[in-house]
C-alpha cells in the first residue's frame, strides 16, 4: 500500500512539472520561432523547431498521464498507463524527422550563406538558454527524470534545446564580431546531432518496453536467485518480466514446489517471493506454484535452472 502511494505521488509530481514546463516551453517557442524568421537564423529556426518538438512532447507525456490514470476495464485489464510508453516513442520518432529536416536545411546554408542579423539573433538566444535552465530545474527538482521514461524524453529535449542555446549564442557572436555566416548552420548541425541522439535512444527503450523486453533496472539472475533460494522452491521455469510503463514492472512463473506442503505454507511462500521480489523492483507477481508430477514445458529458465541443480 505505501508502495502504491510513493507512486501516486510521484505521478502527481511527473504531471505538476510536466504541466508548468509545457506553458514555459510553448509560450517561448513562439517568441523564438518569430524570432528565427525575423532575423533569418537558421540555428534559432532549429531550435524553436526542437522546441515545438519540446511543447508536443510535453504536451504528449500530460496527455498520456491523464489517460494512464484511467482505471483498468475489461478492455483494458492493464488500464491505460502503456500510451506513456506509446508518447514515448511518438517523441522519440518526432525527435529523428526534426533532426534530418535540420541537417537538410544546414546544408543548402552552407553552399549559400544568407544574411543573418546577428544582435536579434543573440537577445533571443541568451533569453532562449535562460526558458531551458528554468524548464530543466523544474523537471528536474518535481519530476522523475530517472525511472520514468516519459519524462525522461521530455527532459532529453529541453536539454537538447539548452545545448541548441549556447550553440545559437556562440553562433550570434561569431557572426557579430567575425562575420562568419557560415557559424549559424554550424550551430544548426550540432543542434540536429544532439536531436538525432536523443530520439534514437528514446525512441530505442520504449520500442523495448513495448516488445515486452527485460527491465533495465531488474537483473534477472539476482530474480532467479532470490525466488530459488526461499524454502521449499526447488527450482522455477516459464519465467517471464517485463514492463506495463516506466517504473511498473511485472513478472510471471511457474514455480515447482516440495510434494508435501500445505496450503497455508504454500500462501506464506509466495508472500516471501513477493517480499523478496519487490526489493528487485518487480510489484505485480503473479506464480503458478506446482510440484514434479506437473508435467511442464522446457523453456529457457527451465533449462537454465536444470543445468544449476545437477
Amino acid at each position: 500500500m505505501g508502495h502504491d502511494h510513493g507512486h501516486d505521488h510521484t505521478h502527481g509530481a511527473n504531471k505538476k512539472a510536466l504541466f508548468i514546463s509545457f506553458l514555459i516551453t510553448s509560450g517561448f517557442m513562439i517568441i523564438e520561432a518569430i524570432g528565427g524568421f525575423l532575423t533569418n537564423s537558421l540555428a534559432l529556426l532549429s531550435d524553436a523547431g526542437h522546441m515545438l518538438s519540446d511543447s508536443v512532447s510535453l504536451g504528449v507525456g500530460l496527455l498520456a498521464f491523464t489517460l494512464g490514470e484511467k482505471v483498468a476495464d475489461y478492455s483494458k485489464t492493464f488500464g491505460y498507463k502503456r500510451f506513456e510508453i506509446l508518447a514515448a516513442v511518438f517523441n522519440g520518432v518526432t525527435l529523428v524527422f526534426i533532426a534530418l529536416y535540420i541537417f537538410y536545411e544546414a546544408y543548402q546554408r552552407f553552399i549559400d550563406p544568407p544574411e543573418v542579423a546577428s544582435i536579434g539573433m543573440l537577445v533571443i538566444a541568451i533569453i532562449g538558454f535562460a526558458v531551458n535552465v528554468l524548464v530543466a530545474w523544474i523537471l528536474m527538482r518535481q519530476g522523475d527524470t530517472e525511472d520514468n521514461l516519459n519524462l525522461r524524453a521530455a527532459f532529453l529535449h529541453v536539454l537538447g534545446d539548452l545545448l541548441g542555446s549556447v550553440g545559437a549564442i556562440v553562433a550570434a557572436l561569431l557572426i557579430m564580431f567575425f562575420q562568419w555566416g557560415w557559424a549559424d548552420p554550424l550551430a544548426s548541425v550540432i543542434v540536429a546531432s544532439l536531436v538525432l541522439i536523443s530520439g534514437v535512444r528514446v525512441s530505442r527503450e520504449s520500442v523495448h518496453v513495448l516488445m515486452e523486453g527485460k527491465p533495465k533496472n531488474v537483473d534477472l539472475d539476482e530474480v532467479v536467485q532470490s525466488i530459488t533460494s526461499i524454502d521449499g522452491v526447488q527450482s522455477i521455469h516459464d519465467l517471464h518480466v517485463w514492463s506495463i510503463t516506466s517504473g511498473q514492472n511485472a513478472l510471471s512463473c511457474h514455480a515447482v514446489v516440495e510434494d508435501d506442503l500445505t496450503v497455508s505454507e504454500c500462501q506464506s511462500l509466495l508472500r516471501g517471493i513477493e517480499h523478496e521480489l519487490e526489493h528487485q523492483k518487480i510489484g505485480h507477481v503473479t506464480i503458478q506454484l506446482e510440484n514434479d508430477d506437473h508435467p511442464h514445458d522446457d523453456s529457457l529458465m527451465c533449462q537454465l535452472d536444470t543445468e544449476s541443480h545437477h
